[in-house]
Parts: C-alpha cells; structure tokens; sequence
C-alpha cells in the first residue's frame, strides 16, 4: 500500500514555541482521527526551530479531503494562532519507499 504524505514545515508564530503548536493540536489530532484514511501524524523539530508536521493517509483523495477540513471545518482551532503563516510550505506527495 502507498502512502500520502501531507507535509508542512513552519515556523511558529512570534511569541510561540513548537511545544506551543503541539499543545494547540489536540483539536485537530481529535479532528485527524475521524477523518477516512487517516493513518498516522508526527510532529517534530529541526535545529533551527522549524516544525515539520507530517500527516500520512492511505490515498490521495483521503489526503486532499482532511487538509482542506484543516482550513475548513478547523479553521476556528487554536492551533491556527500558534503559526507564522508566511513561513508556511506544505505539499501533498506520494510515499515511494517504505520499510516496515
């Protein structure tokens, strides 16, 4: 099976840390867990204190759907306050390799 990857890397918002970001996502996680396809979220942070939030579903389609809720049905979530949004770069793109 190939995965979808929705890939965001960001910064947080002035004032805000990735612990910030991470905490104002329990609404989207809940959010995550309802949606078709879901399969796994991880959050992580580079050295240099960008966040790289990776969502992976079972198809494109289902992939497309849950990040348009993000904006969409979510777009009163907290989480949305904690990003620089001018330092957003997110794509959707197909696993190629995967080792299990």
């Amino acid at each position: 099976m190939s995965e979808t990857l929705e890939v965001t890397i960001l910064r947080p918002a002035q004032g805000c840390t990735a612990d910030d970001f991470v905490k104002a996502n329990a609404d989207i996680d809940a959010y995550l867990r309802r949606q078709p396809g879901f399969l796994w979220r991880r959050i992580s942070e580079t050295g240099d204190g960008r966040v790289i939030d990776i969502v992976a579903y079972d198809s494109m389609p289902h992939a497309r759907a849950g990040a348009a809720g993000i904006t969409g049905e979510m777009a009163d979530s907290p989480v949305h306050a904690t990003i620089d949004h001018d330092s957003v770069d997110w794509q959707l793109t197909t696993a190629l390799h995967q080792v299990g």
